[in-house]
């Protein structure tokens, strides 16, 4: 399989970079110092590299300037661009600690578990809360399900949520007051071609004018289609601890709605 062989610089991309570690940049680089056409694409394989490092120059060589550096977690090595100019590089990979860190380059290459330290990490105001494009990211690497019920039928023996981490997701528990709302969180299987993102984050842009796209409901089944058999295997726990608000409002508007019909009647 293509994804087997050994990265290169010619090879490397800005989603794949973040498949290596320093080390591997260094290793990289000496061997594509050799080639004929190293020349003409070192500004290209800066580019893919510093999209997924931290590299700094380091000009005074010496071992306590060199020590400072290895503390703040560089990788210092020699870097030759040509035959008269060598460099000693610092170079660290870039830290994904934040929301606003999450790249549709980088998302597919974080685990379930990283994900779900980075959501507590910036969260407060649930899963709502976090933008379109935000979302958007995150749900082209992870399967993601959210459900918000009281504290005490969260955790209810054989519900949504054991079902969920027994399926291995994982979860991240935001306490609203007497609510908590679990966001569920897994992996998607990795593909060889993904959509492309400026057309996604275009179309997302437009809304659902002219614009809209036919197969969006395809790509949201749990949202946008039923299944004819619930009817026959009616759950009730299920249909609360997964439809618990949309349960609760409908409710709500329906009597309002009786209010309506009552007053034009008369």
């Amino acid at each position: 399989m293509k994804q087997q062989k050994a990265l290169t610089l010619k090879t490397l991309t800005k989603s794949n970079v973040w498949e290596v570690e320093e080390n591997d940049i260094f290793r990289m680089w000496e061997t594509a110092e050799k080639e004929s056409d190293f020349k003409d694409n070192r500004n290209h394989y800066m580019d893919v590299i510093r999209s997924a490092f931290e590299i700094e120059e380091i000009e005074i060589d010496k071992p306590e300037v060199i020590k400072k550096y290895e503390a703040r977690d560089f990788k210092v090595g020699n870097i030759h661009f040509d035959d008269n100019d060598n460099k000693k590089w610092g170079i660290k990979k870039r830290a994904i600690n934040r929301i606003t860190d999450l790249t549709y380059e980088n998302i597919h290459h974080i685990s379930a578990a990283k994900l779900i330290e980075v959501l507590d990490r910036n969260f407060g105001g649930g899963w709502d809360s976090l933008s379109q494009s935000v979302q958007d990211i995150i749900e082209s690497g992870f399967d993601i399900s959210t459900t918000t019920l009281p504290k005490d039928r969260l955790h209810k023996p054989g519900g949504m949520y054991d079902k969920k981490v027994n399926d291995g997701y994982e979860v991240l528990e935001i306490t609203k007051g007497l609510w908590v709302e679990a966001i569920f969180a897994k992996a998607k299987p990795k593909v060889e071609n993904h959509h492309k993102h400026d057309d996604d984050n275009d179309s997302m842009n437009k809304g659902f004018g002219d614009n809209y796209d036919e197969d969006f409901e395809d790509e949201n089944p749990s949202e946008n289609s039923y299944d004819d058999d619930d009817d026959d295997d009616f759950d009730e726990d299920k249909l609360t601890e997964e439809s618990y608000r949309t349960t609760f409002e409908t409710e709500e508007d329906l009597n309002l709605e009786a209010e309506d019909v009552a007053d034009d009647d008369y």
